[in-house]
């Protein structure tokens, strides 16, 4: 099925994709990934770079759609990609649904901890339990939450996750997952979307770090996973946290959150630093931001002050004339 999407779905670089009722132009550069729900592409429109997603099951991109709208309104953006434009391809073979999306920059989060090193990951899981406490609070579980799917961008610092396509409304069955980040597989709970399903993805993605090719089940359950987080140290400070994500104990993302946090300022020195520094950097952007709207204010003031006094010099002079 997956074959058969992908080449339903299929362009060639340079293959220009206009929309059916929109009429907005997108010009292919590469594909960028593929799976169960449709293809994504890079493409540019108007200098302009944004992801677009093509697909033949029309449901799956509305439901897509969706839930990127979803999550704009509750700002929990962070976790999904800015929704740009939703059409229709208009093929030989028929219409393709497609939608485009911000194009979010950077290496994955495996990527990131390898070049900048483990005393960051608390940074980025602080702010993806934050993002996710919001998904949750909104009424969805992110469901296929894994390392391949969060972008790390900046500075400053922040995790930005790239495919919503597993995402699903609490209460429902899962519909898309992976199996090493899924607690149904390692027998540890139900495919049922609740915060906790997510939280044991976010205690495998910790896993991940410290073992990039990830590893096979064996016995699988409870005991396997306690044995591979003793065996690493880098995860000691964070062992307590882990094993209470995979026996469910969180009841939600901010709950985890407020451990990983005191686990950090109380054991992790180095970690406790680079948490600090993040901060000081984001305080520093933020002020930045701040500064360039105010400027840009005082300026769009002054602006609008000179074109009244031109006219009042225009109408005084026409009334001498």
């Amino acid at each position: 099925m997956m074959n058969s999407m992908k080449n339903q779905c299929k362009a060639a670089p340079g293959t220009l994709i206009e929309g059916k009722w929109h009429k907005n132009c997108y010009t292919l550069i590469k594909e960028l990934g593929y799976g169960a729900n449709g293809v994504v592409y890079l493409v540019r429109r108007n200098h302009q770079y944004a992801a677009l997603k093509m697909s033949s099951n029309g449901a799956s991109i509305t439901l897509e759609v969706n839930v990127l709208k979803s999550f704009a309104k509750v700002q929990a953006s962070a976790l999904g990609p800015s929704l740009l434009d939703v059409d229709d391809w208009v093929t030989k073979s028929g219409n393709i649904p497609f939608y485009v999306m911000e194009y979010i920059q950077g290496p994955d989060l495996l990527t990131f901890i390898e070049q900048k090193g483990h005393a960051w990951l608390p940074v980025l899981m602080l702010q993806l339990l934050n993002d996710l406490e919001k998904l949750h609070q909104s009424g969805w579980v992110f469901g296929d939450l894994k390392p391949e799917n969060i972008i790390v961008t900046g500075p400053p610092v922040q995790v930005r996750c790239i495919d919503v396509g597993g995402t699903t409304l609490r209460g429902r069955a899962i519909k898309e997952f992976t199996e090493f980040y899924d607690r149904g597989y390692w027998g540890l709970g139900s495919r049922k979307a609740d915060p906790g399903y997510d939280l044991f993805a976010v205690a495998m993605i910790m896993m991940n770090t410290v073992y990039p090719k990830r590893f096979n089940k064996s016995e699988g359950g409870l005991s396997q996973l306690t044995w591979m987080v003793k065996q690493k140290d880098v995860l000691k400070g964070y062992e307590k946290i882990i094993l209470h994500a995979f026996q469910g104990h969180y009841q939600s993302a901010a709950q985890m959150r407020r451990e990983l946090l005191a686990a950090v300022n109380k054991e992790q020195p180095a970690a406790r630093s680079v948490v600090q520094q993040s901060r000081t950097t984001k305080k520093v952007s933020a002020k930045r931001q701040q500064h360039k709207r105010k400027k840009g204010g005082i300026m769009e003031t002054v602006i609008i002050f000179l074109i009244v006094i031109s006219f009042y010099v225009i109408y005084m002079f026409g009334q001498l004339i």
